[in-house]
């Protein structure tokens, strides 16, 4: 299992646009073979700064998610709206 995080910082005028990107994409990217959970956070100190954490089946399935037609469109919309670069984490969790 892959967990993925990444971390958006938006320009404040445009978080209302990513929101809606994401409501309209959600349901599609959980749909995505091998995505078993997708949801969005927002930084409690920053309300221009939002998170996408996802569950993977393997980092193959996150890899043809990020390979595909859906993902293209997602990401260019979104990394237009911009105001840093974007951080991303993959992990694996770990049993102890």
């Amino acid at each position: 299992m892959i967990v993925r995080i990444v971390r958006m910082t938006f320009r404040e005028d445009k978080t209302g646009e990513f929101l809606k990107i994401f409501r309209n994409s959600k349901e599609k990217i959980g749909a995505f073979e091998g995505c078993n959970h997708v949801e969005l956070l927002q930084d409690i100190n920053h309300p221009n700064v939002y998170s996408t954490y996802s569950l993977w089946d393997s980092e193959e399935h996150l890899n043809n998610y990020r390979d595909s037609e859906l993902f293209g469109q997602v990401w260019k919309a979104t990394k237009a709206l911009f105001a840093d670069k974007p951080q991303a984490w993959s992990h694996e969790r770990v049993t102890v």
